[in-house]
């Protein structure tokens, strides 16, 4: 806050309740008569002229300080003044509306009466736009003498140039989003603007010309709708944020420069887009103008700001703050009456004031304070029901406004309780005798007309759907579509995730846009084990074991695999096997005397899709007695050597296929050769063999697991497990490349552990940052047959839960598949997508 105001010199209040911008206030001699005159139009349509003269402190504006006001049939979006007639050279009146120019010569008649001189305004001539305008700047483009041209920037991007009477050309910005602030600079004869990138741009007039299309100019009416070609742009400076301003300073004894006004920063540039210096503005600015200072080779520049203060600066120093009535949307400095630099300023509620830098200080008056008592009891009643309502908003936790929550498309996923009685699987890979499949009723609602719908279903492979795309007519309000699908398992290796999901998009018409606008729904559906697996004998030993530890009572397989367990079985009550349709067998054991569970199996891949299992379905057991803190937790060691095994496995399978791949390329001009004989043979009829070539060649053997798991680990590394700014200033590469070994991805997946085990979290919120740090055993070794039957829980003692008796009260419910050691699921789940 500056201590001292502006002087006013002269102020007035125009009209009431209109609206005033940057383009509204131009400073010029207007009627030629050798003195400034103060041109005003605002958003209202009303357009005034002022010629003040100075008044004493508190008395009222004279009458004769308004030379013109007309109100015009549309909003003026800027007023300018120039040599816009052929002919003369005498200064016009350039006002933009939304859809037309205007240039009128504005004229004065000498009065015979004590009322003054009389002014009026006759319109030259106008132009009527066929796209909404923006702003408009002016100048003697291509260098011509004694006359200015105008060029118009409209909503969508165009430049349209008009040679006084006539219109030139237009041509679109490129990458055009939004309109930004457009000058010109008659030194360099180019257009300087702000894009919605960021980045200054300026473009040669002379590219404009050279690009005009000759047959072009004869279709008038389809030039200004859709002529001109894209331009090519001189020079770009990114300066990383939006720009309110743009002005053109050319002084005597100063350099030619570029300014700029940021959001935040003042920006000065040469002509060719060097940055010249720049200012960091520590408030929100609302205007500037440079002007011309008495220092050589330094340029003054007004800023204006939010905070009604007027901070002049030369160069990038502050020489003075003066303290303004209003916020300033505009700002100029005129001669007026004699009097050089006036500072004229315009609000945007149409505050106009002419003032002068002084001394008189601003000083500032506390107000006084209410004596009157607090009433406490009052304030607690008061409190008390903004708690509630709190409370309330809190438990809903609704995140769209009332009008999202009636959804216009609702998308619907129902599997059927029971496998098919007769298959539907198709062209399956797998070996068993029988691949069963399921049924997914999908049905389609919509409470408004929608277009072209069009619904996907989508299962992860090896899962494969009988159909997975649908089209349907168009759909008319409060009606449905319905369809029944099948889904199976095709390929010969286990899924990662027993999960569909449905996407149906459609255009919905509105009276703006007939054609529609788009609108998507989605759902997800899960699907029955039974699909994947049947019921099988247990087995007693397994190469890999994985001992899950819960804080309630084991619960019977009896109660949770009733779609496996037997009744009739006593011991399936705490034992419980299953095989994959592909061959593997996995092992499911509950303890008698203690809250655990294992899975085994001969694979350490399989254990993943039980595990999940076990765990959604106890939770599932758990949330209907209501029971709210329910958890899961692994107190053992992640098997990484194990791991590592199984990546290096299918490492060389890939080096093998890859070899083989060459030898196949090497004989494919033999292969395309005999392709050719038998096609001739066969009549477009391709044999069988020879329609996986391409298959064979290109998709098969070029799986990329090894590289896209090394990446997105290398990702998380350096960011949200990253620890130190210089490990987030690494940058991987774009392209992904079969590696030569799995050194590196084995140890990014061991740093990847150890950083998730010392409390890294997979978020980039704050959060993160203040975890406590968990302390995890060390090492591959398995897990002790002997322990599931009677060895007692004993978690580290900075595990998620020490014992029971601590997790049974936890206030808040944990995520079920959380570990005293974090990095375990990743790492099952991190073989999900492992290839067959």
């Amino acid at each position: 806050m500056s201590l001292f105001k502006a002087r006013d010199w002269w102020s007035t209040t125009l009209g009431e309740k209109e609206e005033f911008d940057q383009g509204c206030l131009c400073v010029a001699d207007v009627d030629n008569s050798g003195q400034d005159k103060i041109i005003v139009g605002s958003y209202m349509g009303y357009l005034r002229i002022f010629h003040p003269h100075p008044v004493k402190p508190g008395d009222d504006v004279q009458a004769e300080d308004l030379l013109l006001e007309v109100q015009l049939q549309e909003p003026i979006l800027q007023v300018e003044v120039g040599k816009f007639v052929s002919g003369t050279e005498g200064l016009h009146l350039a006002v933009l509306h939304c859809r037309k120019l205007c240039v009128y010569a504005v004229s004065g008649t000498q009065g015979n009466v004590e009322h003054g001189n009389q002014y009026q305004i006759k319109l030259m001539y106008e132009h009527n736009l066929q796209r909404t305008a923006c702003n408009m700047t002016y100048g003697p483009f291509g260098g011509v003498k004694g006359r200015d041209l105008i060029c118009i920037q409209s909503m969508d991007g165009m430049l349209m140039l008009f040679e006084q009477e006539s219109y030139a050309f237009g041509r679109f910005l490129p990458g055009f989003l939004l309109p930004g602030p457009l000058t010109y600079s008659s030194r360099t004869d180019s257009f300087i603007t702000v894009s919605s990138c960021q980045q200054v741009e300026s473009y040669k007039y002379q590219v404009l010309v050279f690009a005009t299309d000759a047959e072009a100019r004869q279709e008038t009416v389809q030039q200004k709708l859709s002529s001109g070609k894209r331009l090519v742009v001189d020079w770009v400076l990114n300066i990383g944020e939006q720009a309110l301003d743009i002005c053109i300073v050319s002084f005597n004894q100063a350099v030619s420069s570029v300014f700029v006004l940021g959001e935040r920063n003042l920006f000065c540039l040469k002509d060719n887009g060097q940055l010249r210096f720049m200012k960091k503005l520590d408030y929100s600015p609302s205007c500037f103008i440079p002007y011309c200072s008495v220092k050589e080779g330094t340029i003054n520049t007004l800023v204006g700001n939010h905070s009604n203060v007027l901070n002049i600066y030369q160069d990038v120093t502050l020489k003075w703050a003066a303290q303004l009535p209003h916020v300033p949307v505009s700002v100029k400095v005129a001669n007026i009456q004699n009097l050089k630099g006036v500072i004229v300023t315009l609000s945007e509620n149409g505050h106009l004031q002419c003032s002068y830098l002084g001394t008189d200080p601003s000083f500032f008056q506390a107000p006084r304070v209410d004596s009157k008592e607090v009433n406490y009891e009052e304030f607690n009643a008061e409190m008390k029901e903004l708690q509630k309502i709190i409370r309330e908003a809190m438990k809903t936790q609704d995140i769209l406004p009332q009008s999202e929550k009636r959804r216009d498309l609702i998308v619907t996923a129902e599997v059927s309780p029971d496998l098919d009685a007769e298959s539907k699987a198709i062209d399956s890979e797998v070996k068993a005798e029988v691949v069963p499949s399921v049924t997914v009723k999908v049905t389609v609602q919509s409470r408004v007309t929608a277009q072209k719908p069009n619904l996907s279903v989508c299962v992860q492979a090896p899962l494969a759907v009988t159909c997975d795309q649908f089209i349907f007519n168009d759909l008319e309000p409060d009606s449905s579509e319905t369809v029944v699908l099948s889904v199976f398992l095709k390929g010969n290796c286990p899924p990662s995730e027993l999960e569909g999901n449905c996407v149906v998009s459609c255009s919905t018409p509105t009276e703006l846009n007939p054609e529609g606008i788009p609108k998507v729904a989605q759902c997800k559906f899960k699907l029955p084990l039974r699909l994947i697996c049947f019921p099988a004998q247990p087995s007693k030993s397994a190469n890999h074991k994985i001992t899950i530890d819960t804080n309630k009572p084991p619960i019977s397989f009896l109660t949770i695999f009733p779609d496996f367990a037997d009744p009739s079985e006593d011991d399936q009550a705490n034992v419980l096997g299953f095989q994959f349709l592909t061959g593997s067998k996995i092992t499911l054991l509950a303890s008698k005397t203690s809250q655990r569970y294992r899975i085994q199996s001969d694979q350490l891949e399989d254990l993943w899709l039980i595990t999940k299992e076990l765990t959604l379905r106890l939770e599932e057991h758990f949330k209907k007695q209501n029971c709210k803190d329910f958890a899961c937790t692994f107190s053992g060691s992640i098997p990484l050597q194990e791991y590592f095994e199984l990546i290096d496995r299918h490492f060389e399978l890939r080096l093998n296929a890859e070899k083989f791949r060459e030898l196949l390329s090497e004989r494919a001009v033999q292969f395309r050769a005999i392709e050719r004989r038998l096609l001739t043979r066969f009549k477009d009829k391709t044999p069988a063999p020879l329609q996986h070539l391409d298959t064979l060649l290109e998709g098969t053997f070029r799986e990329g697991w090894e590289e896209t798991v090394d990446s997105a680990i290398s990702s998380l590394l350096r960011t949200c497990l990253s620890k130190s700014s210089k490990e987030q200033a690494l940058t991987l590469g774009g392209q992904l490349s079969m590696p030569k070994d799995t050194s590196r991805l084995k140890k990014n997946i061991s740093l990847f552990c150890d950083r998730l085990a010392k409390g890294g979290r997979l978020s980039l919120s704050t959060e993160s940052a203040t975890q406590q740090v968990t302390v995890v055993p060390g090492g591959c070794s398995t897990i002790p047959e002997s322990d599931l039957e009677e060895r007692v829980v004993v978690l580290g003692s900075t595990a998620t839960f020490t014992n029971h008796k601590h997790a049974a009260k936890q206030k808040s419910k944990p995520d079920i598949y959380s570990t005293s050691h974090p990095a375990l699921p990743v790492c099952l789940r991190s073989l999900k997508g492992r290839p067959c």
